[in-house]
């Protein structure tokens, strides 16, 4: 059930503007979480991360601040 909150969440960003902008604001995963949490959506870094590798690099860096994600060839150089 976690997992598909955090797929969830991914879906309500691409509406919400407004959550777009904290969730890129978060300077790590826990506060990733943290935020996505006050708006009801609870899972782990691990779903996390399960769930952003099943998006395109766009896709992801549309979401989250690049260096979160797990995806190595997003990490800065």
């Amino acid at each position: 059930m976690t997992q598909k909150n955090a797929a969830q969440l991914f879906k309500a960003v691409k509406q919400d503007q407004a959550l777009k902008a904290r969730l890129k604001a978060a300077a790590d995963p826990e506060a990733f979480i943290k935020i996505a949490q006050e708006r009801g959506y609870n899972f782990t870094v691990t779903e996390l991360q399960t769930e952003l590798s099943q998006l395109s690099s766009e896709e992801v860096a549309a979401i989250v601040n690049p260096g979160i994600a797990p995806r190595l060839h997003i990490y800065p150089r």
